[in-house]
């Protein structure tokens, strides 16, 4: 089988893949947080004459997109936990994965499907949600974001769920059974979307950064350097390298897009290593 017919048939798998989650009662969950955090939080964002957002400072449909942003990271990224966690672990419990193995393809390209399928299945719902919100940003401010800002901001979006579903994957071929799936799963998103703050803040402490005032410069610069090994802080800082130039991070451009290639080559390498060496 040569490159292009391979790379189909591993699309293929993808889409197969990606059907069954849509086709999962967790799929429902996942639809009720985007409809709730994205579709609402646009809404409820845009709104000016709101009593929260009237304490907000914003000009453009993209300012509102980066505050939603909050929102995919809470919804979205908790959708790949939903339909991820068991990905692996499952299937070597109820013996589909011992199936699947003995089949007559490549480990890798089995793997890359397991991943690709994943990702459909939460940027396909999260990106038609993010469209609904621009049009009720639209509704509310009577103006689109640019073509370039809402290409940008899918594709960061794409990122981050990509990056959390090599890691989810990761853990579930790790884990023994589904307790330890869960475990993991839910673990390491609380780690990264609950608990970095604290990290950042104790890492701080520890090299003598002045933490009593969270809105320094000082401790800004340092919270921008220890969100780079955070997938949500990278997602967060790509965002706002699109703001205009006084909200922008201190970091160089460079450094915040070698941390997203970083981000989108090890946790996918270390899966796919990982599942050419999986015993049934």
């Amino acid at each position: 089988m040569n490159r292009f017919d391979r790379e189909i048939n591993i699309l293929r798998l993808s889409w197969h893949e990606a059907r069954l989650h849509f086709r999962s009662p967790r799929m429902m969950a996942l639809l009720a947080l985007l409809l709730l955090f994205i579709v609402g939080g646009s809404w409820g964002l845009s709104d000016s004459s709101s009593t929260v957002t009237s304490q907000l400072n914003y000009d453009t449909p993209y300012e509102i997109l980066f505050l939603v942003s909050l929102f995919v990271l809470f919804s979205s990224t908790l959708g790949v936990v939903l339909l991820g966690f068991d990905g692996i672990s499952k299937k070597r419990l109820t013996g589909e994965l011992a199936i699947e193995l003995s089949q007559p393809i490549n480990r890798n390209d089995l793997a890359r499907s397991q991943l690709q399928g994943l990702w459909l299945a939460v940027f396909i719902p999260t990106t038609i949600s993010c469209a609904i919100g621009v049009q009720l940003i639209e509704i509310q401010m009577g103006k689109f974001p640019s073509l370039y800002d809402w290409l940008f901001f899918n594709i960061a979006t794409g990122l981050i769920i990509f990056w959390y579903a090599c890691i989810q994957l990761l853990a579930s071929s790790i884990a023994k059974d589904l307790g330890s799936s869960v475990t993991l799963g839910i673990g390491i998103w609380m780690a990264f979307t609950l608990v970095w703050l604290l990290v950042t803040v104790l890492l701080a402490t520890l090299i003598g950064v002045d933490v009593t005032d969270l809105n320094s410069p000082q401790y800004n610069k340092f919270s921008e350097i220890i969100d780079l090994f955070s997938p949500n802080g990278v997602y967060q800082l790509l965002l706002e390298s699109n703001l205009n130039p006084d909200a922008q991070p201190e970091l160089q451009k460079y450094f915040i897009w070698i941390a997203a290639l970083l981000w989108s080559f090890i946790p996918g390498t270390l899966f796919l290593r990982r599942f050419r060496t999986l015993r049934p």
